[in-house]
């Protein structure tokens, strides 16, 4: 494993124990939402976005130059997060740096899982994860950022 590599997990690992919620409405999920969709907008970003409470899909939107194609993509970083309890972004992480990734493990089935950047689970303090907040349309690295800089705003911990 890359020095890069494991700050990046270290980094990562640090924002999951630190980004974690009281609660979590579907009133939050709308406001979660809508602090993304003006992110996105604000920037010219072609994203999808989506926020999950277990089944329920609680927020979707698609912004201008997104396809269906991203939709799948959410759905199987979804299926990722879910799986492992971690972002997909560290999934992905993880495995890369045991010099195994992700899509070659057997059990790994690439049309339903992907262990990119861009789902990041709702972990409500004392009870775990119960959702997750997605979004898809840049590369990974920058979904994973988007995500983590919409959920501290939610949360009042950033400065803007």
């Amino acid at each position: 494993m890359t020095e890069d590599t494991a700050r990046l997990i270290a980094e990562i690992e640090a924002q999951e124990e630190r980004l974690v919620f009281a609660r979590f409405s579907h009133a939050d999920a709308w406001e979660l939402g809508c602090i993304l969709v003006a992110l996105g907008t604000e920037r010219g970003l072609a994203i999808t976005i989506d926020i999950r409470r277990g089944d329920q899909q609680l927020f979707h939107a698609a912004l201008a130059g997104t396809a269906a194609d991203n939709d799948q993509w959410i759905d199987r970083k979804v299926r990722t997060a879910r799986r492992f309890g971690n972002s997909s972004f560290l999934v992905g992480l993880r495995h890369r740096a045991t010099g195994t990734p992700f899509e070659t493990r057997e059990w790994n089935d690439s049309l339903l899982f992907a262990a990119h950047g861009g789902a990041f689970p709702i972990i409500i303090r004392d009870s775990g994860l119960i959702g997750t907040v997605t979004v898809s349309g840049l590369a990974q690295d920058a979904d994973h950022r988007l995500v983590v800089e919409a959920i501290e705003r939610f949360l009042g911990l950033s400065d803007q």
